[in-house]
């Protein structure tokens, strides 16, 4: 059963990719809240009908530790259900990520109009300053910055490598930081075909202001946060 329901998602996530597609290019001359609410509806979506078809439900806990402002999210990576749920759950955002998914035919047209800030991962210092200049100007628009600090998904139990580069746009911008863990990869791991029901937990830290501190301090205490949450919410 998990196997046809998975597959009958996976039609949906397909069938739904592509309606979307085809309605981003119609939305250019709407202003950016509105083209975030609509291009969404995707997310919103395939979200329920995870949890429809596969079993995969969610539990939050943490929001009301957003602040009222803007901010720099920085989240565990686990799977491609965060990418779909966290528009759900967070305030309008834009996404880093690396430039090449802004190539990919209709894919990139959406990530383009939810003003997704693309770079050049081997491009080193050049592709964080691009971050810090696109993520100041998104952040005075008044938009939040999604930051994976490890930079790609991770499998469950495991901890990659934290990277700066959220930790110094919150820096640069003045902005607060703001930790979430999550356990998605149990239920929808990596390059799975399958997804296997249960309930995803997600929580949001408290928010780190980045004052008086340096880079890797706020890298670090965000590092701490994160993998003590993901040892309580993954036992």
């Amino acid at each position: 059963m998990i196997l046809i329901r998975s597959a009958l998602f996976n039609c949906g996530l397909l069938g739904s990719a592509i309606f979307f597609s085809l309605l981003t290019p119609l939305l250019l001359p709407f202003p950016y809240s509105i083209r975030f609410n609509i291009i969404k509806g995707f997310a919103l979506f395939n979200v329920a009908s995870l949890k429809w078809l596969c079993g995969v439900g969610y539990r939050i806990d943490g929001l009301e530790n957003l602040p009222a402002g803007p901010g720099v999210l920085l989240s565990k990576h686990q799977s491609a259900w965060e990418t779909l749920a966290f528009q759900k759950f967070f305030p309008p955002h834009s996404w880093l990520l690396k430039r090449e998914l802004i190539w990919i035919p209709f894919l990139g047209w959406g990530l383009w109009m939810m003003r997704a800030i693309a770079i050049d991962r081997s491009a080193g210092r050049k592709a964080l300053k691009l971050l810090i200049e696109k993520g100041k100007k998104r952040l005075q628009q008044g938009q939040w910055v999604m930051i994976f600090p490890e930079g790609t998904r991770v499998p469950p139990g495991t901890r990659g490598t934290y990277h700066q580069g959220g930790a110094v746009l919150a820096s640069k911008a003045a902005v607060p930081v703001v930790p979430i863990a999550h356990n998605a990869g149990q239920f929808w791991p990596k390059g799975s075909f399958l997804k296997y029901p249960g309930t995803v937990r997600i929580v949001v830290g408290p928010a780190i202001d980045p004052a008086g501190k340096s880079s890797s301090e706020i890298t670090r205490e965000v590092e701490e946060w994160i993998e003590s949450k993901m040892e309580e919410i993954s036992s």
